[in-house]
């Protein structure tokens, strides 16, 4: 091993999250529906803003504006608390090209969120803590929504030495992935959950087996066949993640699988967590709503991706199990390419698609409105992406910094039609009709994205 256990940090870890410091929102929005379903909130109010914080939730139309204070007619409109998602790539540094931390952040509060966590698979990787210095001093700066940094397990991504997880954690790391790979050596695995057991801070795995998926350009099935082209299996990610579950489970590690795609994977979660093994997991949302069908057209900016999307069987099974709790939250894992790194033929593609400005209304358009989810419990799943990594979820409630998103869900857009805060365009849902759109978003306390076409009054 690399580390002394001796080095292991205690309390007094740096907070979780950056972001750069701007005026705080003070602003009165009448008879909005407000729904927060981990509080239990679900009624119509009027919701006072002041220095940042909720100052006052009443009865709808009995509140009155301040001097000075901006004004909202809420009626008609939608408060959720926000959204936090676990698992971005926002390509800084190395490849700003395709996302920075300005542009990812404002994308991210363009879709209702305030905070993110950021992947480490930057050019060069985050693999020292000079590295999470620096990026939590750049987000001071640039980020509009707090962002929090993870680390990689292993130097380099390269699965042969792991980094310096105490000093990681000690200048802010929040947890540790070497995602875009899988962590293919066993012992390495183990050593890492014994070190991760003792810092802290989630380890977060992409789930594949390379000796299945070698090659492989989307999901193994009918589909591939068809079209020719090499397929995934869906086991390279369930077998995966059961020998790491069974590590986490013997050495009290803990852990998050990401972008759970498989029918496999749902149940050997499943029996993980039956078996009391710290474990959980997301979904995004183009793995609920799409099937591999989607990739008949070889779009690759639009349907490539890492796993690949999968059968309808699968779909469905991933529905059902973000409606029984075996899902924990959903994540985007926004992963922005730029035009010529998609725009070939779809075997040499880059993988990846973004998703922070279309996650709530690609849901709640495909899955809500169709009634296979309830709006209740995609709010909820949107917003509990942090608890893995021991971030509390955002609330709707006097007293609490106001982390909110003003939502129309009447609305109707075509995504891209304005153009995108994202710098890259490869959305999953490029040119679709969506409905619901976010208006606004307060993040920190600080108003972190506001539509163009959204005016607001003053008192």
């Amino acid at each position: 091993m690399n580390q002394d256990p001796q080095s292991i940090p205690g309390k007094g870890l740096p907070e979780p999250l950056v972001q750069r410091s701007g005026p705080s929102a003070s602003m009165l929005i009448r008879q909005v529906k407000v729904l927060d379903p981990a509080a239990g909130v679900d009624g119509t109010f009027d919701l006072m803003v002041e220095s940042g914080s909720i100052s006052r939730m009443a009865e709808a139309g009995s509140l009155e504006a301040g001097d000075g204070m901006e004004v909202i007619e809420g009626d008609g409109l939608h408060i959720f608390p926000a959204f936090f998602d676990p698992h971005v790539h926002f390509r800084t540094p190395g490849q700003e090209y395709k996302e920075d931390l300005e542009t990812g952040t404002r994308s991210a509060a363009a879709g209702g969120y305030a905070g993110v966590l950021a992947m480490a698979n930057t050019a060069p990787p985050v693999s020292n803590p000079a590295d999470v210095e620096a990026l939590r001093h750049r987000a001071s700066l640039e980020a509009s929504v707090p962002v929090g940094f993870l680390a990689t397990v292993t130097r380099g991504m390269e699965g042969r030495e792991l980094t310096d997880m105490a000093e990681l954690r000690e200048v802010g790391a929040v947890g540790f992935t070497d995602d875009g790979l899988p962590i293919e050596n066993p012992g390495i695995m183990r050593r890492a959950l014994q070190y991760q057991a003792m810092t802290g801070g989630t380890i977060a795995l992409h789930e594949e087996d390379p000796q299945l998926s070698a090659g492989g350009s989307m999901h193994e099935g009918e589909v591939s066949m068809g079209l020719g082209v090499r397929g995934v299996p869906s086991v390279s990610e369930s077998v995966m993640i059961s020998r790491d579950a069974a590590i986490a489970g013997y050495e009290g590690g803990r852990i998050q699988v990401q972008h759970l795609s498989a029918v496999e994977s749902i149940e050997a979660v499943r029996r993980a967590k039956a078996d009391g093994v710290q474990i959980t997991c997301e979904v995004t949302p183009h793995h609920l709503c799409l099937t591999d069908e989607a990739v008949r057209d070889l779009d690759a900016s639009r349907h490539k991706m890492n796993p690949p999307l999968r059968s309808e069987k699968d779909r469905q099974a991933l529905i059902e199990a973000l409606r029984d709790g075996t899902i924990d939250c959903i994540a985007t894992d926004h992963a922005p390419h730029a035009a010529e790194e998609k725009q070939v033929p779809f075997e040499a593609a880059n993988m990846g698609v973004t998703g922070l400005e279309t996650a709530f209304s690609s849901i709640y358009t495909r899955l809500v409105l169709e009634g296979d989810l309830p709006l209740e419990l995609l709010v909820e799943k949107l917003g509990c992406g942090g608890a893995a990594f021991d971030i509390d979820r955002f609330s709707v409630s006097e007293g609490s910094l106001a982390n909110l998103c003003l939502v129309d869900l009447g609305a109707e857009w075509i995504v891209g039609e304005d153009g995108y805060e994202s710098r890259s365009a490869n959305s999953w849902c490029a040119g679709e009709t969506l409905s619901s759109k976010v208006l606004m978003t307060l993040a920190n306390g600080q108003v972190a994205y506001r539509l163009r076409s959204f005016s607001m009054g003053m008192a």
